[in-house]
């Protein structure tokens, strides 16, 4: 296999397996805010109790998080030297600006947060947990933008001939607010929201149909709940202006998106469909007519630019940029149902003893997991054969000097140390969450015998 491909395969593990993680650190860092504000206003200890317990559980995430991300750094000079050179001054300065805003912040106050309960008073232990929140959402900002401009750059030069081109800086926030920036930071955060709001509902259902902490289960439930349906109505409209975004800027990858091999008026969006790029059409498509033309340009019979118009050489992989983009959907789709459906039950009072519901809100912690990698994949995928959109090509930005036994050796090596960190991280969670929030309701879960018999007489 040659090497650009296992360079490709390698950074795809690698970020694919780190993006399990900082959506649910974000996510869960928006819920902690919410149940210690609640515990701030009301002075209620349950709310302190509940905080405590999701607090283990954003520790966990954050430090595999960590641990994860600092790969994809060392590959950046091993696989793709080039692509390193050729935006180290654009890279340089948003990493530059995710440390400084995003990892200060967050580790100046994350002591805090987690051992500060009994040691500084409820108002800074608050702003420690705002502060560590804010700063998880920063490292967002930073890396968003960082990609963004690599889908459509703005505010550079380009310095230098041949192997020793570059882009530089002309125009600091240019770069920073690139036409994609914004809508895709927002779509990001929310997608991470998802994250978080799913893990603790899905948690809450588990410890409900054991029967196990109800006041615990069915405060967090709520709290997870709110987040999701405010976060499911915010993809449906940023989702939207994604796509237009896409439309104006990348129309290879929104043909892509839909399967448009031929620009044409009253284009539908498809619902399924198997893209058959040899023969240029798109087999078992079902889709709704108009609906592509009207949601890009308002207008039914607005014609959508095809990829007809673009050399074949330029062409994305559309059937898997079509397919990942169609799965983050569907998966939208079945939060829309988890949170609505969840929503609607708790109303009428259903919700705690519809026991097949909640089996599926313990399955819906899944859904933005699988949303959010095939998001990843369509918009990376979606970009080919570009590295840097219209400037570098993936083949250009590759290490000259790399090989791929080389790279080989160190994808299999990574997946095998992944592997192992992936169970370990299930274990803990699994430990945590079996637990539960005991050891905040009663001090450490098996301390004693008083707090056992307690706990089994309950």
């Amino acid at each position: 296999m040659e090497a650009e491909i296992l360079a490709r395969v390698q950074f795809a593990v690698t970020i694919m397996f780190h993006y399990l993680y900082p959506p649910l650190s974000i996510g869960l860092g928006l819920i902690m805010v919410i149940i210690e504000g609640i515990y701030l206003k009301t002075g209620d200890e349950k709310y302190k109790r509940f905080a405590k317990f999701w607090t283990r559980i954003f520790a966990l995430t954050f430090a595999m998080g960590v641990a994860t991300g600092i790969v994809m750094e060392f590959e950046f000079g091993t696989n793709w030297a080039h692509y390193s050179r050729y935006v180290g001054d654009v890279f340089g300065s948003a990493l530059a600006a995710e440390g400084v805003f995003a990892f200060f912040l967050e580790s100046g106050f994350l002591a805090i947060l987690l051992f500060g309960w009994d040691r500084v008073g409820p108002r800074m232990h608050f702003f420690a947990t705002l502060m560590v929140a804010l700063g998880a959402h920063f490292s967002a900002v930073w890396i968003v933008v960082a990609n963004s401009w690599m889908q459509t750059p703005a505010g550079y030069h380009i310095v230098g001939e041949g192997l020793s081109a570059r882009a530089e800086i002309v125009d600091f926030w240019a770069m920073v607010l690139n036409p994609s920036s914004a809508v895709r930071l927002a779509h990001t955060v929310v997608g991470c929201w998802l994250a978080g709001a799913f893990l603790v509902i899905s948690v809450s259902a588990y410890y409900t149909l054991k029967g196990r902490h109800p006041n615990f289960s069915k405060t967090s439930m709520r709290v997870g709940l709110s987040v999701a349906v405010v976060a499911c109505l915010l993809q449906l409209v940023l989702g939207d202006i994604s796509a237009r975004v896409v439309a104006k800027y990348q129309p290879a990858k929104m043909a892509s998106l839909e399967g448009v091999y031929k620009t044409e008026g009253n284009v539908g969006l498809y619902v399924f469909g198997l893209p058959n790029t040899p023969e240029r059409r798109v087999d078992y498509g079902v889709q709704v007519p108009g609906l592509l033309s009207y949601l890009i340009w308002g207008d039914v019979h607005a014609p959508v630019q095809g990829l007809d118009t673009i050399p074949e050489a330029d062409w994305p992989r559309v059937p898997l940029v079509f397919q990942s983009y169609h799965l983050m959907l569907y998966m939208w789709g079945l939060m829309v149902v988890a949170a609505f459906g969840a929503l609607y039950k708790l109303w009428r009072g259903t919700l705690w003893t519809s026991t097949w519901f909640l089996r599926f809100l313990v399955a819906s912690v899944l859904f933005p997991q699988i949303a959010n990698q095939a998001g990843w994949m369509c918009a990376e995928v979606g970009r080919y054969p570009w590295i840097v959109y219209n400037l570098l090509r993936i083949s250009e930005g590759l290490s000259k000097s790399v090989q791929a036994s080389h790279i080989l050796g160190s994808l299999i090596m990574f997946t095998i140390i992944y592997l192992l960190l992936f169970t370990l991280f299930i274990y803990l969670l699994d430990h945590k969450i079996k637990d539960g929030p005991i050891e905040e309701e009663h001090g450490s879960p098996y301390h004693g015998s008083e707090n056992l018999l307690k706990e089994l007489e309950r």
